[in-house]
């Protein structure tokens, strides 16, 4: 980890702050795990139910819970110890991971069992993704706030890009079971680093305030706010109809590119390529990137049509190809939208920003990846991700003629 000085004289302001070093440090090794958790959870519902049905299924369960109560957890982060609630909950995912390995290594799994753990691991995630998303700007501060959103991208799809090709050999080699485990392993980096966080005495919330509301707070402020009401809108569109392509990579790497696991993990890792370049990008020019707006509808639009020239490919080689571009497309709409929301939202209703964009971003996915597995049942996983990347491209370029304050931020 470069030091201070020369982590801001290279355009990586956030590094220069040793609380986020030690984030970014713990969550480097944690989200590899999580990478090839997710690689080995595909081919194990999978391999347990042939069905794309199941696939869209469990992925949806995953989200399930942070629909349900990313709002509350939102309402709570702008009340309560952040790191505090990060550490509890990174203890329940290892929990989850290790019960997972143990069904798969003593053969008693289950397809019940593995959506029932997907589900409260739904739960878990509704309550840390906004407390980390809102945990950032506590590490970094305004200045850098950029710069470590862009950071923290481009080490979610590094971790990307390395897990999943783990996790393919290790399902050809030794079994489903120890992507599970050394995820488990993984998450006591996190831990240690959150844990070792040197943070000023917390002050007490200026007034409290009923959770209900709470919730009539953020609704009014978003009402009032169009434009961060567009952008909300906006990220649970391509989180229904564009983000579920992941969850269909393992239906599409078997049935349309007749690959196994290892072709699966390759194909989900060339997303991760693509999405760290284009994080890293943002993160190296974020102190000059000025029409963020412009630049974020861009991205999106050419992540819906990079994702009907993936449906429409057969070549195994351009599909790696168009993967990566649409991972790079990808991660500049979200780092950026990211951005617009957190230096556009008051201090104090930051985590209820965060919250609801958890909501939209990850708690709106059950139905994408549900509506996904159903019509990629029926009507198959080709025609199924071409329409979510036509919806997307729709979307974004109305949004962009109808709202010129987005395009102007």
């Amino acid at each position: 980890m470069p030091p201070p000085d020369t982590a801001r004289h290279y355009g990586f302001g956030a590094l220069a702050h040793r609380n986020f070093r030690l984030f970014f440090i713990g969550q480097g090794i944690s989200l590899i795990g999580t990478w090839m958790q997710n690689v080995g959870e595909g081919w194990l519902i999978l391999t347990l139910t042939n069905s794309p049905f199941y696939v869209g299924l469990t992925s949806a369960l995953s989200s399930l819970g942070v629909l349900l109560f990313s709002l509350y957890a939102g309402v709570i982060a702008d009340r309560t110890d952040k790191r505090r609630v990060i550490v509890f909950m990174q203890v329940a995912f290892m929990l989850e991971a290790f019960t997972v390995s143990i069904l798969v290594w003593t053969g008693v799994v289950q397809v019940w069992q593995v959506l029932l753990l997907a589900t409260l691991l739904g739960i878990a995630s509704a309550f840390d993704i906004p407390m980390r998303q809102s945990f950032v700007i506590e590490m970094v501060g305004k200045d850098d706030l950029m710069n470590a959103i862009a950071l923290n991208s481009s080490l979610f799809n590094g971790a990307r890009v390395v897990g999943p090709a783990i996790a393919g050999l290790l399902i050809g080699a030794v079994g489903i079971a120890w992507c599970y485990f050394l995820n488990g392993l993984s998450y006591i980096a996190v831990i240690v680093g959150l844990l070792l966080m040197r943070l000023p005495p917390r002050a007490p919330p200026a007034t409290t305030v009923s959770t209900w509301a709470g919730f009539r707070e953020i609704w009014v402020y978003l009402r009032n706010d169009r434009r961060l009401r567009v952008l909300m809108f906006l990220t649970a569109i391509l989180s229904i109809f564009g983000f579920p392509y992941i969850s269909m990579m393992p239906v599409f790497a078997r049935d349309v590119l007749h690959r196994g696991a290892e072709g699966y993990g390759v194909l989900t890792s060339s997303i991760g390529i693509g999405a760290v370049i284009g994080a890293l990008a943002i993160a190296w020019f974020s102190a000059r990137i000025r029409a963020r707006g412009r630049l974020m509808l861009v991205g999106g639009t050419a992540f819906g049509i990079l994702l009907m020239l993936f449906a429409a490919s057969r070549s195994f080689g351009l599909s790696i190809v168009l993967l990566a571009l649409a991972g790079f497309a990808m991660i500049v709409n979200n780092s950026l939208t990211n951005t617009l929301l957190q230096t556009g939202a008051p201090d104090h209703l930051r985590g209820r920003i965060m919250g609801f964009y958890s909501f939209v971003f990850v708690g709106m996915a059950p139905f994408g990846a549900f509506l996904f597995g159903v019509v990629a049942e029926h009507v198959g996983v080709s025609i199924t991700l071409a329409a979510g990347g036509a919806i997307v491209t729709l979307a974004v370029l109305i949004a962009a003629w109808a709202v010129p304050t987005i395009r102007d931020a």
